[in-house]
């Protein structure tokens, strides 16, 4: 954890375009996913602290804006800035890198509620997994990277192309499915939603699938008519399983900040979010939105995305998060 101080002591700042090797673990690449992140977010709280030998109000004021800046949030940020006052002033940090400890302590202690990995029961096949989410939050590159995540568990797998809107996103579903070779339901552009879903799930049942990943067309999370349009497919699928679907999934892109907060709490309102998959970490300097999001909605992340490759998806774990983001080992 202290890696970011003595790095910035000596001189030595990493550079926000180092690569990593294809090979290189899932911690190496996530540290390097959050390197704009850490330029902007702990890089900049390390300068604070560089140099100082006295630890003020001044100083902790000055880490709460750092913190809002990361777009970490009003509310996680007064967590946080309240637990490293009471702290201070119980004269429990005495240097720099006491108050790093403490900071990323209380990260930790915020994001670990939220660390529950998606879970397929045995018992109930298929697992009906419905992925909502605005255009352009990677909702359908995330449902083929998730279907390879199963794979990789020994789980069968069906896709339904639910997001009929748009002829693209049928077709990047079916090259999803061609390069896992993972079965897709698809009908014509402009089909009914429900419909397809509907199929895919008789489908699901007929050839014995453990999943059934079911896309949906991407929607702002301001238009109730479309909101209403998620609810129906909730209602048509109760129809052949009253306990599908079994995850509602949001899929939200990191990269547009406090507006991703906004998004989930809508959709949460609307129908009923049970997961997150956080995607984009790896192109944005507003990381620090995963804080806001889990303080608010204490809701399960159970993905996030740090780079473009099929394996860049992985189950949130909350220690790799902060430790990567404060550049410690793992």
């Amino acid at each position: 954890m202290l890696n970011l101080l003595k790095r910035k002591k000596q001189g030595d700042e990493e550079s926000n375009g180092s690569s990593v090797p294809a090979k290189a673990g899932f911690f190496s690449r996530l540290k390097t996913g959050l390197a704009k992140t850490r330029a902007s977010f702990t890089a900049g709280i390390a300068n604070i602290l560089l140099g100082k030998k006295t630890l003020d109000d001044d100083l902790i004021e000055t880490i709460e804006t750092q913190l809002l800046t990361a777009d970490v949030g009003i509310d996680a940020t007064e967590q946080l800035i309240k637990a490293l006052t009471q702290k201070l002033a119980r004269k429990e940090l005495t240097d720099p890198a006491a108050v790093l400890q403490a900071l990323q302590n209380e990260m930790k202690a915020i994001l670990q509620p939220c660390q529950v990995p998606l879970t397929i029961p045995s018992s109930q096949t298929p697992f009906v997994i419905l992925v909502v989410g605005i255009n352009g939050s990677g909702k359908t590159t995330t449902i083929g990277k998730i279907a390879h995540y199963l794979q990789e568990q020994d789980k069968k797998v069906l896709l339904a192309a639910g997001d009929t809107f748009r002829a693209a996103a049928i077709e990047q579903l079916q090259i999803w499915g061609e390069r896992n070779q993972i079965p897709v339901i698809a009908q014509q552009p402009g089909a009914d939603t429900a419909a397809v879903i509907y199929d895919a799930l008789e489908s699901a049942k007929t050839r014995k699938i453990d999943v059934l990943l079911a896309d949906t067309a991407g929607r702002l999370h301001t238009q109730g008519h479309l909101m209403e349009e998620l609810k129906k497919v909730k209602r048509v699928v109760a129809k052949l399983d009253a306990t599908a679907p079994h995850e509602v999934l949001l899929v939200l892109d990191a990269s547009i900040g406090q507006n991703a907060l906004n998004q989930a709490l809508q959709f949460h309102s609307s129908i009923g979010v049970s997961g997150i998959a956080i995607t984009k970490l790896d192109g944005t300097a507003k990381g620090g939105i995963i804080f806001a999001i889990a303080k608010q909605l204490k809701l399960p992340i159970r993905f996030i995305g740090v780079g473009e490759a099929i394996d860049d998806l992985r189950p949130f774990i909350a220690d790799d998060f902060v430790a990567a983001l404060f550049e410690a080992e793992a």
